[in-house]
């Protein structure tokens, strides 16, 4: 049994990882003086996560309906 998360708390789990860790660079940065190689590093480290829970089908964006293929028709 794969664990999946339903679209909209995926949605919300990634908004709040997504400004959690934009907080904590943000934050680490003003803090200790790296460099922008190491910066980029760290956020590339952040993004690969996401993006294997992504891939794993962990997590099921719906991008809040933002990129919806269903049209309306009128």
């Amino acid at each position: 049994m794969k664990l999946r998360i339903n679209p909209m708390a995926s949605d919300i789990i990634i908004t709040i990882y997504v400004v959690a860790t934009l907080f904590y660079r943000f934050k680490f940065e003003n803090e200790m003086p790296i460099s922008a190689i190491n910066s980029m590093v760290i956020g590339i480290c952040f993004v690969a996560i996401i993006w294997a829970l992504i891939k794993l089908k962990v997590l099921n964006p719906n991008w809040f309906g933002l990129f919806n293929s269903k049209k309306t028709k009128s």
